[in-house]
């Protein structure tokens, strides 16, 4: 299916596909400050396969907050999203989006792909729910952090009595 983007949606607002890509390319492009914007004030983001089970993102200040905060890694990822398949379904709002991000890392030369599906709902231009499901070890992986998410996935010694 094309993937390019249908500018306008028909009503005024941007169409699911166009808002899609402009998250896609924004998460590798920036800025970040704006990717918020793509978001309804009230809105349902979850990653259902991230082994660490946080918590949905429900506002679009939690988002600003999520895109905006300082990665607590040193490394730089120079990514693009790639293999974009997108999906219309027999809901109007609802598009599901195939991709990777693949890149490197600008520190070491280190090549990753991240393959992702999002399952988006927009309405009047704007994200009111998504559902990201990310290669959360391949993520960790290329951010360095590998080690950090097992340590974090190990039952500790107290939990475990």
């Amino acid at each position: 299916m094309d993937s390019r983007a249908d500018p306008d949606g028909g009503d005024g607002h941007s169409s699911p596909r166009d808002v899609f890509l402009r998250l896609v390319n924004g998460v590798c492009e920036g800025p970040y400050e704006n990717l918020a914007d793509l978001y309804a004030e009230q809105t349902h983001v979850t990653h259902p396969f991230h082994p660490l089970n946080p918590p949905p993102l429900l506002s679009r200040s939690e988002l600003h907050e999520h895109f905006t905060a300082p990665p607590p890694f040193a490394r730089t990822l120079n990514r693009k999203p790639v293999n974009i398949v997108i999906h219309d379904t027999a809901d109007p709002e609802v598009i599901v989006a195939e991709f990777a991000y693949q890149g490197h890392v600008d520190e070491t030369g280190e090549a990753f792909t991240v393959p992702c599906v999002f399952v988006l709902r927009i309405r009047d231009g704007l994200i009111v729910e998504s559902r990201d499901y990310i290669d959360h070890i391949a993520s960790a992986r290329a951010w360095g952090q590998l080690e950090n998410l097992l340590t974090a996935l190990r039952p500790s010694s107290d939990g475990d009595r």
